[in-house]
């Protein structure tokens, strides 16, 4: 099993040698304009482009799927659907869809291991979506790590 890494720093330029991928969290509603898609979008344009041609693909849109955008030779964004929709609901419900991060994590790792490529990513669905760090990591570990796939988690400073 591989150990998480802490890292103070940016997680749209992630270090170490390799193939890369970064991974983040997308709603179910087709929204882009907040959060780390903010940082996502002002490094790489095609991102944003194809999260929004996806959603008028309804049919593969979907809680739990995952979508790999190259952006560079070595590097990829993960567009990743764990979250439904934007705001927390009167019930106290957050965004966060803690099944459907651990499917696209799942097939995240399946893509990874296809790429010999490591995972970056910032603290995925801990800020807009609402989620809890200890419940997120736990699926890290669980998807990623116990596949021997090295998972770098960026603090920014």
């Amino acid at each position: 099993m591989e150990a998480i890494q802490y890292i103070k720093g940016d997680a749209t330029s992630p270090q170490g040698a390799g193939n890369k991928i970064i991974a983040h969290i997308c709603n179910d509603i087709g929204g882009w304009g907040k959060g780390f898609v903010m940082a996502v979008s002002k490094k790489w344009k095609r991102p944003e482009k194809e999260y929004r041609a996806w959603f008028k693909n309804q049919e593969i849109f979907k809680l739990g799927e995952i979508q790999l955008v190259d952006v560079e030779s070595d590097l990829w964004i993960a567009n990743m659907i764990g979250q439904h929709k934007i705001k927390t609901q009167s019930n106290g419900i957050a965004p966060i869809r803690y099944e459907a991060v651990e499917k696209c994590l799942e097939k995240l790792a399946k893509e990874a291991q296809k790429l010999n490529a490591s995972i970056h990513m910032p603290r995925i669905g801990c800020g807009l979506a609402g989620g809890k760090w200890e419940e997120v990591e736990k699926i890290i570990l669980r998807t990623l790590s116990k596949n021997r796939i090295k998972v770098s988690i960026y603090d920014f400073e």
